[in-house]
């Protein structure tokens, strides 16, 4: 039996398809690759055409002058294995990766003409708000705020042009929770379209299309790629055609990610579901640990059993993920915390093996307006928290000698 020709059965479990595609989608990957187990990185800019299509059309079909890879700006085999893995994993039907997160939302604002609108919520990465406030006021687009835990709120909104509407689940810091099968609703209803942002808990724990989303928004860099060594994004998508018209403005501005980007975020998924389950039970000791301190004043976590999110959670996610915010009782005290801790890391990240600590309000949201983050409660009092897979112990002791030291 040749090493194309390894039986394989049906693929069903998520451990299982962070490292395989479907049996026919492997035969042919190892036919082309030689066999590799590895999935080999193909670091050229160019391609050979055998050939021209029988069926090319100038002018109509440029990017598919002949059957395989052209160019690695429009496409490149190791990148198309790591979107067909994301795909699989998101359960959607194509995903596109670009050369981070940012690059993938500036990508995803060319969907809409000046004159859109919008509606986002309130509690938002802030490199998001960012891009939504400069980059979409420059492209007319317009841009509407407002609190997507409470939806209730929104039916009585008049948004005559509505293209779109926006959120994290959980959020970015605060870790609130959005109902997504409620949002998608509301967008669909009034034509339009409904997209996830869903770094936080990666498709291990949570698959937005599954709810009624149209789009999933991820930071590779994060939790997918998983070891703080590369920068990445993704939009996953349901619909072939979108897919196909994103993928053309991808082509046009350039914003896809590079072969050994893509092999190192291959690597990083094949460990995707072992990291995420062992950060998430690192997670739980830690809020269990945080919540007994009278030093830390409130604790932000969506698998708090007396929350309002975790219902929500329970209904639409597997998990509740690795991602803690937390209240310290003064200023000094965040700060002395960020200075004082000694295995984990103060840096601004999320998703890796290695557990962070970030202040938000000087780093992740340091370019958002007071009136935004008075609404979403986010003050100089909250540390945002990254648990990595180290023995949760380490973990405890270094957060005790740092905020009770």
């Amino acid at each position: 039996m040749s090493s194309t020709e390894i039986p394989r059965g049906e693929i069903k479990e998520f451990e299982t398809r962070c490292l395989h595609l479907s049996p026919e989608l492997e035969r042919k990957r190892f036919s082309e690759t030689y066999g590799a187990v590895s999935f080999p990185i193909f670091q050229t800019a160019a391609f050979v055409h055998p050939g021209v299509r029988d069926d090319y059309i100038p002018g109509q079909d440029h990017i598919s002058l002949s059957a395989g890879h052209n160019y690695t700006r429009e496409s490149n085999p190791t990148r198309s294995h790591l979107e067909s893995l994301v795909a699989q994993l998101e359960n959607g039907e194509e995903a596109l990766a670009s050369a981070s997160g940012m690059a993938a939302i500036s990508l995803l604002l060319n969907l809409f003409d000046a004159g859109d609108d919008i509606l986002v919520d309130a509690d938002l990465y802030g490199g998001s708000v960012r891009i939504f406030n400069d980059l979409g006021g420059k492209r007319g687009l317009r841009f509407e705020r407002r609190d997507f835990t409470r939806p209730e709120n929104l039916s009585s909104l008049k948004l005559n042009n509505l293209k779109a509407v926006y959120f994290e689940t959980p959020t970015n810091p605060m870790t609130r929770v959005v109902d997504i099968e409620r949002m998608a609703k509301f967008a669909h209803e009034r034509g339009a379209l409904c997209i996830v942002d869903n770094t936080f808990l990666s498709p291990y724990f949570q698959n937005p299309l599954d709810f009624g989303a149209d789009i999933v928004v991820h930071s590779g860099t994060k939790f997918l790629a998983g070891h703080h060594d590369l920068i990445a994004g993704f939009l996953v998508l349901r619909d072939k055609i979108l897919a196909e018209r994103l993928r053309a403005l991808s082509t046009a501005v350039g914003s896809a990610l590079a072969p050994f980007d893509a092999w190192l975020t291959i690597r990083g998924i094949k460990t995707l579901a072992l990291r995420m389950q062992r950060a998430q039970e690192n997670a739980f000791e830690i809020v269990e640990w945080l919540q007994k301190q009278p030093r830390v004043k409130r604790v932000c976590y969506p698998g708090l059993k007396n929350s309002d999110a975790y219902a929500i959670m329970k209904k639409q996610a597997r998990g509740f993920g690795a991602m803690i915010s937390f209240e310290l009782d003064s200023k000094e005290r965040a700060i002395a915390a960020l200075t004082g801790v000694k295995t984990i890391l103060f840096a601004e990240s999320l998703g890796g093996a290695e557990t962070l600590l970030t202040y938000p309000i000087a780093q992740t949201h340091a370019s958002v307006p007071k009136e935004a983050l008075d609404a979403i409660q986010l003050n100089d009092r909250i540390l945002r928290l990254s648990v990595g897979i180290e023995n949760v112990q380490d973990l405890v002791s270094d957060l005790d000698q740092a905020i009770n030291g």
